[in-house]
């Protein structure tokens, strides 16, 4: 009897901004967004800003007084890390 193959899939809720605080435990509780790898847009986001109501993709032009408002800190997608 053959063995069928197992396919496994783990969906990490915030995962990018989740590998930032890794290694900047003070944006723990504060709020975080991850932009594309061109900046224009937003890939990932933490609760914080889920909460004021900012969606995933939206360009970042769109944002930018929030994102001011509530001093949200941006970070470059980082694909290595």
């Amino acid at each position: 009897m053959s063995e069928q193959p197992r396919i496994g899939l783990v969906d990490c809720n915030n995962f990018y901004v989740s590998c930032e605080r890794v290694f900047r435990p003070d944006l723990i509780g504060k709020p975080v967004m991850v932009l594309s790898n061109n900046d224009g847009c937003v890939v990932a986001r933490s609760q914080e800003v889920k909460d004021l109501g900012i969606k995933m993709g939206v360009p970042l032009f769109q944002v930018q007084q929030i994102v001011n408002q509530h001093q949200i800190q941006l970070f470059s997608s980082n694909y290595t890390l």
